[in-house]
């Protein structure tokens, strides 16, 4: 499976408790971070749901 990289570019300050809940559960604590994760439909998902907090592009 591929890898896709998963960045928080926006702050989660005044965001509804379910998108901080999401991005900690993404394993995203702070603005900057990067993690990386394999690209399945729950983390596509997750992705979705905070998309306007994240970015995200492939692994190499």
């Amino acid at each position: 499976m591929s890898k896709i990289l998963v960045k928080q570019v926006k702050s989660q300050i005044n965001c509804p408790q379910t998108q901080k809940r999401t991005l900690i559960s993404l394993g995203l604590k702070r603005l900057g971070q990067v993690v990386e994760h394999e690209n399945s439909s729950a983390i596509l998902g997750m992705v979705n749901k905070v998309k306007h907090l994240v970015s995200v592009e492939e692994a190499k």
